[in-house]
């Protein structure tokens, strides 16, 4: 068996585990990656796209922002369309701040590249992941390699940005672990096609016969979502049911372009979850991103969730490392804190939204009231875009990465 030591052993190379990475390397806190996946998976699986402020923040702080800044398409808000009328909601005059489209698999191979170049380590398409003595000193984790090879890392921390699927959520007694979570009675068709977005900001769309979502990946690639039945398979949706469907359910807008089909390159069901697990921390275990929360992608807080994690992780293991653990104590609580109002905001918008089986004209009233005051008073406005472009960090910017270290 080949040992390792480090002061940190990450579990993970998604979003949370890389950035982690990276913003302890800039700290000058050692750290391992290991992930069940090839790097290829890795970096071509198309997720998440919506930047908040602060997670586009912290990509420029370690210097993985400059592909970002040539390619993203940076939106000032977005539009809500519900009684046949789209209304838009400007970020920047509300809050002055906007947010970014740059989808989470560019930021993956970013994040991957620049960690690889800076001479970081991450270990592709390990198996056999077991963790041991995290309430102790030195706690372990354990691995094969892609050649059958046994592996041992210790390190003073594990972090466990495996996502939900993962090992490390487990490492939590069971005793401890507190487990809430909410399954929603629909689910998301999602398509990517090759065809210009429907407009330069996302598109909200509310129908008495359910949501649609027109977003983007580029100039020229489009992203769409159909609200269909949770237990809906991609064989009922040939390419042109949908083209039929997107049209029947955006309706005639004369404020927009007209949609324009193209070819469909990847569709998928995507069911619907809220989950939380807690505490967040074990001894010296923490988790980060999926691996204790996940969202509805109503919000667009999933990745933006993860990489906040990973900044509130980082600081908390670098001021421990340096003697003071006041942080690191209370990572849970503060990062919970933040999950618990993105949570909020995730459910508010995906209730308000989406059409239940079980609607009664009441119930789609109330809906319908709600988004009219959100786009006729200011205040209603204002609130939706606090949420929308992200709440602030647990601590400040300077203190998770001051500015001398920005590269």
């Amino acid at each position: 068996m080949t040992q390792h030591t480090t002061q940190v052993a990450i579990i993970g190379a998604g979003p949370a585990g890389l950035m982690l990475s990276h913003l302890l390397a800039q700290r000058g806190v050692e750290s391992l990656v290991i992930e069940l996946r090839s790097r290829a998976y890795c970096e071509d699986r198309v997720r998440a796209g919506l930047l908040e402020q602060g997670s586009v923040d912290l990509l420029e702080r370690i210097g993985c922002a400059d592909r970002l800044h040539r390619e993203a398409m940076v939106h000032d808000g977005t539009w809500l369309r519900f009684g046949g009328v789209s209304h838009n909601i400007n970020f920047a005059d509300l809050t002055g701040k906007r947010v970014t489209i740059y989808g989470q698999q560019e930021i993956v191979k970013d994040l991957i590249a620049a960690r690889l170049d800076r001479g970081g380590s991450i270990a592709f398409e390990v198996s056999d992941v077991s963790i041991d003595g995290i309430d102790g000193e030195r706690p372990t984790v354990r691995y094969r390699d892609r050649d059958g090879a046994s592996h041992e890392i210790r390190a003073n921390y594990i972090a466990g940005c495996d996502g939900f699927h993962g090992i490390a959520r487990a490492g939590i007694p069971a005793s401890l672990l507190q487990i809430t979570e909410h399954a929603y009675p629909f689910a998301w068709l999602g398509i990517l096609a090759k065809s210009p977005p429907l407009r330069d900001e996302l598109v909200y769309v509310h129908t008495n016969d359910g949501f649609a979502l027109f977003t983007m990946r580029s100039p020229s690639v489009s992203r769409s979502y159909l609200q269909v039945d949770v237990d809906e398979t991609v064989d009922n949706w040939p390419d042109e049911r949908i083209w039929a469907e997107l049209r029947r359910r955006l309706g005639d807008d004369d404020t927009g372009p007209p949609l324009v089909e193209g070819e469909i390159m990847k569709k998928e069901v995507t069911p619907m979850r809220s989950f939380v697990a807690g505490p967040m921390q074990y001894g010296r275990l923490f988790l980060a991103g999926d691996a204790a929360h996940i969202v509805p992608p109503t919000g667009a807080k999933g990745m933006n969730l993860a990489l906040g994690d990973a900044a509130l992780l980082a600081v908390s293991i670098v001021e421990a490392e340096a003697g003071d653990d006041t942080l690191l104590h209370s990572y849970s609580r503060l990062a919970l804190d933040r999950v618990w109002k993105a949570e909020r905001f995730s459910y508010w918008m995906t209730t308000l939204m989406h059409v239940q089986h079980d609607s009664t004209p009441f119930r789609l009233q109330m809906q319908l009231s709600e988004m009219d005051y959100i786009c006729s008073s200011r205040a209603g406005a204002t609130a939706f875009a606090e949420n929308y472009i992200g709440l602030p960090y647990a601590v400040e910017l300077d203190r998770i990465l001051p500015p001398y270290a920005i590269v």
